[in-house]
């Protein structure tokens, strides 16, 4: 059962609630979605460290429930 655009950006933001998130649905199928994910807590960390705080966040669902997403990560400028 595909996810909700709603529904992934709930638990980004439940687990980095300062993230600025925007989620695109790719495909129109709830299954293929684009997010950005802005926050404070990934200053000083590595890119594969920012993304794996997000897919910690997705509790799980990627590769199931989630099937893809492409996701781009950055602490805010100032």
């Amino acid at each position: 059962m595909p996810m909700d655009a709603r529904d992934i950006e709930t638990m980004i933001k439940a687990a980095l609630p300062d993230a600025q998130v925007e989620i695109k649905d790719l495909a129109g199928d709830g299954d293929h979605y684009a997010a950005t994910v802005t926050s404070p807590a990934f200053k000083g960390k590595s890119r594969v460290q920012q993304h794996q705080m997000v897919y910690a966040a997705l509790q799980g669902r990627m590769g199931g429930a989630l099937h893809a997403l492409a996701l781009t990560t950055q602490a805010p400028d100032n």
